[in-house]
């Protein structure tokens, strides 16, 4: 406190506040950031006519640095600025162990934890209002209480090292039948869609293979076709058309779940056995097999290890078995099986954390549940590569269900980018790179410098955006050696311009139109398309860079 009235600081000690500062006026402006990203403000330096000073020096009227001194940082008010989150860790067994996961290195950057195990799994990071994992303000506050009300929509950042079980998410009909049922296997009485953007290559087994693939195997794999019924067989071989085929994929699916144990166990290690000479067998030409018919031999010996004596390693000879690649996306709409199998994405979901399983787990298993609930459709997930909205900077991630859609926003070195005032609550992470975030107004002091609160984005950072808090300015310096990238989540605001299909596993043609943003003939009140990338001019970026150097760590 000494020092602050000796040098001329306007600030509060961390025992008042909690370490957050008081007010600025004007004339003041950033000089460092503390460990959240808050940026620090001093004094303007009267003697200095530049107003350049080095990043986390604090100098008195008299532009001589106070040694010693630890800075204020100041707080907008929480209503009108982005908050720090601390997200919640998720350490299921199929978790990335270690600083190799996402999730941890997130969790760590965002104080969710103090340090990472190298032994530990680190599968989920939960950001949002569920019961299960409440989000939490530095503040003390959880997400719910600065919302006001639950979100419609959970966001994730999920690492997979092995495969997660053979699943699928009820619609609202059965998920409140479930509920009721078994509230205390299922504990949410809503459904569960969800969204998947690559971050890494992931691989996913999604939605049931064609009929005519299955019968395939059920020819080429003998142990494969001992697991299933010879009237299921027969149903597969004789189906000519949708009714009949979806009829036969469903007495497929449930004679193969409910095997017998010994029969299908028996069978899976037959099968393990003569795929692995197979494997080691002399050089076989690759047209010799399909690369689909390599590559689902492939992945039962890869499940078959990693889940062992587990019938469900078979999965991908009636399971599509993708490769995405990272920025690529797909939607799995409700009673549709699928599992992802290893990679790391970006997740948001409806609101619930339902899921009946089947397979390639040691928990709980509802296959009887999961053979009624499911639609039966064929074919892979559409894959959406995302909107330009309008441009490349701005790809829109939109699925059929009102709930929740993603933004994933670049900026590059030497530019800001400013998003809509989009008036619903907002979750934001930084995914890749790293820069600088404001909402508040620009505001210039009298020698034309930016004196706006800035926060620092590092990797793994998130915040929440409240719907009173002005537009959110993004800028990157022009040192920064590549862009900027965050992930934004929020209520769906193009219902009616969905970039997946609008109900399953179904062709391309049923998705609808995936225009962009048109920003010249929206209402300037609207919310969600009025994004505006403004690459500055060299003056303008000169200033800019200097800027951002000074607030740099």
């Amino acid at each position: 406190q000494n020092l602050v009235s000796c040098f001329g600081l306007e600030a509060r000690c961390p025992a008042q506040d909690g370490g957050h500062g008081g007010p600025t006026e004007v004339g003041e402006r950033p000089s460092a950031t503390d460990q959240h990203g808050v940026v620090a403000t001093v004094p303007a330096v009267g003697s200095n006519p530049t107003g350049a000073m080095l990043s986390g020096d604090i100098k008195n009227g008299a532009g001589k640095k106070a040694p010693g001194l630890v800075p204020r940082w100041v707080m907008p008010d929480a209503q009108d600025t982005i908050q720090p989150l601390k997200p919640v860790v998720k350490d299921y067994a199929w978790g990335i162990r270690g600083p190799d996961s996402r999730v941890a290195r997130f969790a760590l950057e965002s104080g969710s934890i103090s340090e990472i195990d190298p032994s530990a799994p680190y599968a989920e990071l939960w950001l949002g209002t569920h019961p299960a994992g409440p989000t939490m303000l530095e503040d003390g506050r959880t997400l719910e209480e600065a919302v006001g009300e639950p979100l419609p929509f959970l966001f994730k950042v999920l690492s997979a090292g092995k495969a997660l079980s053979i699943q699928a998410h009820p619609d609202k009909l059965m998920a409140q039948k479930l509920h009721q049922d078994n509230p205390e296997k299922y504990k949410d009485a809503t459904h569960k869609p969800e969204l998947a953007i690559a971050l890494t290559p992931f691989e996913a087994m999604c939605g049931f293979r064609r009929i005519e693939e299955i019968s395939v195997f059920l020819r080429k794999h003998p142990e494969f076709a001992a697991c299933v019924s010879p009237d299921a067989k027969l149903q597969v071989f004789m189906a000519q058309d949708e009714e009949t085929e979806r009829f036969a994929l469903r007495e497929l699916f449930s004679s193969f779940m409910h095997c017998d144990p010994a029969i299908s166990t028996e069978q899976l290690s037959i099968m393990l056995d003569r795929l692995r000479q197979e494997a080691t067998a002399a050089y076989r030409h690759p047209h010799d097999e399909p690369p689909w018919e390599r590559k689902a031999a492939r992945a039962i010996l890869r499940l078959a290890q990693q889940f062992p004596g587990d019938p469900g390693a078979m999965a991908p000879l009636f399971l599509n078995y993708l490769l995405i690649a990272p920025g690529e996306s797909f939607f799995m709409a409700a009673n549709e099986p699928h599992a992802y199998v290893a990679g790391e994405i970006i997740e948001c979901m409806a609101q619930s954390d339902n899921v009946v399983r089947a397979g390639l787990t040691g928990k709980f298993k509802d296959v009887d549940n999961l053979v009624n609930m499911l639609s039966y459709t064929m074919g892979g997930p559409y894959i959406d590569a995302g909107a330009p909205s309008p441009t490349e900077a701005i790809l829109r991630y939109t699925p059929p269900v009102p709930e929740f859609e993603v933004m994933i926003i670049t900026v590059q070195p030497g530019e800001r980018l400013t998003l809509p005032d989009l008036e619903v609550p907002a979750i934001f992470t930084t995914i890749e790179g790293a820069g600088f975030a404001t909402t508040s107004n620009q505001e210039q002091s009298s020698n034309g410098e930016d004196t706006s609160q800035y926060s620092k984005l590092n990797q793994g950072r998130s915040f929440y955006l409240p719907p009173s808090a002005p537009p959110l300015r993004l800028m990157v310096g022009l040192s920064q050696r590549g862009p900027m990238k965050i992930a934004l989540a929020h209520k769906n605001l193009h219902l009616d311009k969905p970039t997946s299909p609008l109900s399953g596993m179904h062709h391309e043609s049923e998705v609808m139109s995936q225009s962009p943003y048109n920003i010249s003939t929206r209402s300037p009140t609207h919310s969600g398309d009025e994004y505006i990338n403004t690459v500055v001019s060299s003056d303008d970026l000169t200033q800019l860079n200097a800027k951002l150097q000074k607030q740099a760590f």
